[in-house]
């Protein structure tokens, strides 16, 4: 994506019109379209002013994904409730199916244990709470998967 598009696509988001944003930070429609296609550029000032109207930082803007940000506005927006009705394994199974299939071929057991002791370590070393121990063993099994 281009800055052009990463404005057009916050703008959008945001549901501001181009006369909208053109009043706020005092330019001209015009200004605002070249802008979004690329024509010309805002300076840095005129960029911030834009991220701040978005609710973004200047980085966010620049790297501006319309799907993920979208994905972080509905975690954000979702409750505890919602979530536990969600069915993990089968909606992320639908993208990775070893989620579905690993039950038949894995033992399961075995890492179960050592999972429930490294979470009980985190209890026991750190404070946490059961939620905070799965998130953080899981951050951390992320990035160590990451990594290699």
């Amino acid at each position: 994506m281009n800055l052009g598009n990463n404005l057009f696509q916050a703008r959008k988001k945001s549901g501001l019109s181009q006369e909208e944003v053109s009043e706020k930070l005092g330019v001209s429609r015009q200004t605002i379209s070249k802008w979004e296609t690329g024509d010309t550029l805002p300076d840095i000032y005129q960029s911030k002013k834009l991220a701040n109207l978005f609710g973004l930082s200047l980085d966010e803007l620049i790297d501006y994904d319309v799907e993920l940000k979208e994905i972080e506005d509905i975690v954000s927006k979702s409750n505890e409730e919602k979530y536990q009705k969600i069915d993990w394994t089968s909606t992320w199974g639908k993208k990775y199916p070893v989620l579905v299939k690993y039950p038949e071929i894995v033992d399961v057991s075995q890492y179960k244990v050592m999972i429930r002791e490294m979470l009980d370590s985190l209890v026991s070393e750190y404070g946490f709470n059961k939620l905070d121990s799965m998130l953080v063993l899981k951050d951390i099994l992320y990035h160590e998967w990451k990594e290699n």
